[in-house]
């Protein structure tokens, strides 16, 4: 490990902030940060630049020049040791002349894992590790999920009423908490890959699912919809949006116009990029295959509730046309082909079935995944175990007569989760829990 040394954890400290800068915008690189510092002074520092490269450690190595030399760098996961579309960037610390590098997170990339320690300390460099490490990891949350579960980091929203309610049955949206944590919501948005609701929300709601922060707008995720029978409406603002925003609509199986025949994996679709707005051609993924089948007529999605509390500006329910269920195959081939012209893409690949979805997901970049939209969608991720991270807002609001019941109160977190903090937000408690490892 090394000897820890009493500034370690000051200058480690200020490196996880850094990371923090670009959660979400590395594609499927993780978001690093690095310091580089001599005599207790900072000569250089970085995060993963946008889109994953360069990464951080070339960067601040750069920014210090020959100050690097005998410094001690700070790097919140483990140097990378193979030759990639960039040199590893241990052999970058080596050619700098570094003299000591602190490591909080230990890479668990088969490429990387222990690899990039050692290529140090054959240099003679000394290396100490998990330097606040719990703290790391969390700040690597996305990443570190994608590479030892195959599946993103899933985060579970809620905002529910002093009533134990999240909306209301009949129309659309019904603004429970107030702008201060509404901002907190935006923010999360904006580092995540991607935001997944049930068709009833995108129905009922006809929401946009971006980012709306100004500044932030082009941080906006991936957004995901569970449409088991195609029936999202094509005047609907995830539709008319698609091609600023990329949009996944996941279907059953049993509605592909390519036939279970054909054999085809789930995921054999062009590839989906989560670096913001852009649709990225990738190699054909290969997820995993299910012998379960979910029908057509499934619909664990979310139906949200009539007359608004108060106004959501941007998301607003829209009188939508065309939210009927197809179900003759001619008519389902006709809404497949008319939303993929809208710039939508169509993944079969069972929407009921996390377990999986996610992995398909996953071979697509998406490291981590907000779920927001649903009680019965929200459900289903609980019931899966595949929640890593709650964030359960709880308002003074009173919803009343005609409320869509909570699927998770306070007083029923799951066995497993560790209450992580509470913070309040104007009028609003937002409390945070994570699943233990």
């Amino acid at each position: 490990m090394g000897i820890v040394q009493p500034e370690d954890e000051r200058f480690m400290a200020a490196a996880i902030r850094l990371a923090r800068w670009h959660t979400g915008q590395t594609s499927t690189n993780p978001s690093v940060g690095c310091l580089i510092v001599r005599d207790g002074a900072i000569v250089g520092r970085a995060v993963t630049a946008l889109g994953g490269r360069p990464h951080a450690e070339p960067q601040a190595l750069a920014e210090a020049g020959e100050l690097a030399r005998s410094a001690t760098a700070y790097v919140t996961l483990e140097p990378c040791s193979h030759h990639g579309k960039t040199p590893p960037c241990a052999e970058a610390l080596i050619a700098y002349g570094v003299g000591r590098v602190v490591i909080s997170v230990t890479d668990p990339d088969v490429r990387v894992s222990g690899r990039g320690i050692a290529m140090l300390r054959d240099a003679g460099i000394e290396v100490t590790t998990g330097v606040l490490e719990e703290e790391g990891r969390q700040s690597l949350a996305g990443y570190l999920t994608r590479q030892t579960k195959n599946r993103p980091y899933v985060t579970l929203k809620l905002a529910v009423s002093a009533d134990g309610m999240i909306g209301r049955e009949g129309v659309g949206q019904v603004a429970i908490t107030g702008p201060e944590a509404r901002a907190q919501v935006q923010a999360l948005r904006a580092e995540t890959d991607a935001i997944l609701v049930g068709i009833g929300t995108a129905i009922s709601d006809d929401p946009l699912l971006t980012v709306r922060t100004p500044g932030l707008e082009a941080q906006s995720p991936v957004r995901i919809v569970l449409d088991p029978a195609l029936a999202l409406p094509l005047t609907s603002k995830l539709v008319e949006t698609a091609r600023e925003v990329p949009v996944i609509v996941v279907a059953s199986e049993e509605v592909s116009p390519l036939g279970a025949e054909e054999g085809l994996p789930p995921s054999a679709l062009p590839g989906i990029s989560p670096t913001r707005g852009e649709i990225g051609k990738r190699p054909t993924p290969s997820s995993p295959s299910s012998d379960s089948k979910v029908p057509a007529s499934a619909n664990l999605g979310q139906g949200a509730g009539p007359q608004p509390i108060s106004p959501l500006v941007g998301e607003m329910s829209g009188r939508t046309e065309g939210g009927n269920t197809p179900t003759e195959p001619a008519e389902i081939d006709s809404r497949h082909t008319a939303l993929e012209a809208a710039g939508v893409e169509v993944l079969y690949c069972n929407p009921y079935h996390p377990e999986v979805l996610l992995p398909a997901l996953a071979t697509r970049g998406i490291s981590s995944l907000l779920v927001e939209g649903g009680a019965k969608t929200a459900k289903l991720f609980l019931e899966t175990g595949l929640v890593d991270r709650i964030q359960l807002y709880q308002a003074p609001v009173v919803i009343g007569e005609g409320g869509i019941e909570s699927p998770l109160q306070a007083t029923d977190i799951p066995s497993g989760f560790a209450h992580r903090g509470t913070y309040i937000f104007g009028a609003d408690r937002l409390d945070e829990y994570e699943r233990e490892n």
